[in-house]
């Protein structure tokens, strides 16, 4: 006979663990590629990375310097929003093309319009309707 066994069902806290400089280099890369593929110029990345132009053409050509907690905010957004136009778009052309189109969702300016204000909350604003066209959750 089966005996019945008590388990704990209270919930613990979620902490998410720091992304570390290893991690945000390697999400520096992707973005490279990504930025790439949008269309965007170092000065527009620069904005999406909250640096300045010199010091982004400089991590550019010879790889990240030490990254702040809201630059790699700013890059795991980022990384976000590419997954979730590559999960929207069956052909990932359409997800690079519709970064700079125009949307209603955003009161005709695009994706990167919105992402150029150079807030990290801009960033996010995108990410988070993407997550809610696809499903989110």
């Amino acid at each position: 006979m089966a005996l019945l066994q008590l388990i704990d069902t209270v919930p613990v806290p979620f902490r998410s663990a720091p992304i570390s400089q290893e991690e945000g280099a390697a999400l520096f890369r992707a973005a490279l590629n990504l930025f790439s593929r949008w269309g965007v110029t170092d000065e527009q990345a620069a904005v999406l990375t909250d640096m300045p132009v010199r010091t982004y053409r400089r991590w550019k050509a010879g790889g990240p310097g030490r990254m702040s907690r809201d630059g790699m905010a700013r890059l795991s957004n980022l990384m976000g929003i590419h997954k979730a136009l590559r999960i929207i778009f069956q052909e990932p052309q359409r997800g690079y093309d519709w970064v700079k189109a125009s949307n209603a969702a955003f009161e005709g300016d695009s994706a990167l319009q919105v992402m150029l204000g150079g807030e990290l909350t801009d960033i996010m604003r995108v990410r988070r309707y993407l997550d809610a066209e696809r499903g989110g959750w």
